[in-house]
């Protein structure tokens, strides 16, 4: 405490007042009561120096407080149920304390699902390259009937166009994670989102004999980003497709109502079971139904969208009855 040079200065003042009173009282009033001033100032004087030192003592344990903080020890619970400055401070130091744990608790958890998601693009990535490689050795070999070369040849396109895809795509959830995807707030036909959202999935509806039916009022309008809406539409759309039997139907519903703006998309396909029904879309989740091309992302992709857009995705399904994604879009002030 002495080492303090604030309160060594303390001191020195305090002995210099008391003095200088003693030295006026015994000139001008007595020397007893220069005695009771020097006492008294002494008195002061030492209660002040006690409680200072017992104020240091407090103020060392908040130091050895903060360093087990810093070390990682979040347990600790300083609290206590008196009033005053210090109290204040511990209590505000263990509200630092809680919020340090959350966050670390929070990266903890960050940590684990970036470990996961590696994993799972590491796992996703494996086997087409794996398949490539193979084929590829394939190919060196000169005798390789032709019928078999172009199989092999078609088979690595398609493995690059569907790697290509996955990269596209995560890049694409990665820049809706960070938040640097800025989307536009324009007023958008339902007509036009529709219309783009279905020539990306013509040709695969073309060849399985597919039909499409749009109802509702096309001359409805949301506001928001067309072509980031569009890729949400496309990936359902695409899952619908993959999800129904040749022949199948494929309904767009629309409406709109004083509330939000509603897209309702379904199909008359094999369905989705009801233990995957709540985990669709949870990004690499595949459920028992899924192709094997599946790759378990555009579903969430699709959510991430909508949901950055003021909006959010219902899915309803029976088994062997079908599907229905229900988006809804509530309205927002045009910028």
């Amino acid at each position: 405490m002495l080492r303090n040079l604030e309160f060594r200065i303390l001191l020195l003042i305090m002995f210099c007042i008391t003095f200088a009173a003693a030295v006026v009282a015994a000139l001008f009033l007595s020397l007893q009561a220069a005695v009771l001033i020097a006492i008294t100032s002494v008195a002061l004087i030492t209660c002040s120096v006690l409680f200072t030192r017992w104020r240091y003592r407090e103020i060392e344990k908040l130091s050895g407080y903060l360093r087990q903080i810093s070390g990682g020890n979040y347990a600790l619970d300083i609290r206590d149920n008196h009033e005053g400055e210090l109290s204040i401070l511990k209590s505000d130091i263990y509200k630092v304390t809680l919020m340090l744990s959350e966050q670390k608790e929070y990266l903890q958890n960050d940590k684990l699902l970036l470990t996961n998601a590696i994993s799972d693009i590491s796992h996703q990535l494996k086997t087409p390259l794996t398949s490539m490689m193979v084929m590829a050795d394939l190919l060196s070999n000169p005798e390789l009937p032709f019928e078999k070369r172009v199989e092999f040849t078609r088979n690595i396109s398609n493995q690059l166009k569907r790697i290509d895809w996955l990269v596209t795509s995560l890049l694409k959830l990665s820049k809706l994670d960070a938040g640097t995807v800025t989307f536009k707030e324009n007023v958008i036909p339902i007509e036009s989102l529709i219309q783009k959202s279905v020539e990306a999935v013509s040709i695969p509806m073309d060849i399985k004999d597919q039909t499409l039916l749009i109802e509702g009022e096309e001359s409805v309008t949301f506001i928001g980003d067309l072509n980031w809406t569009a890729e949400a539409i496309i990936n359902i759309l695409k899952n619908c497709v993959e999800h129904t039997q040749k022949g199948g139907l494929i309904t767009i519903s629309i409406s709109k109502n004083v509330l939000f703006t509603e897209i309702l998309i379904k199909d008359n396909g094999k369905g989705i079971l009801k233990e995957d029904i709540p985990n669709i879309f949870n990004r690499f989740y595949k459920g028992r139904n899924a192709s094997e091309d599946s790759i378990g992302i555009g579903l969430a992709l699709a959510q991430s969208i909508v949901r950055s857009q003021n909006g959010d995705i219902e899915v309803t399904s029976k088994q062997g009855k079908g599907t229905q994604f229900l988006i809804k879009f509530y309205p927002k002030a045009v910028k």
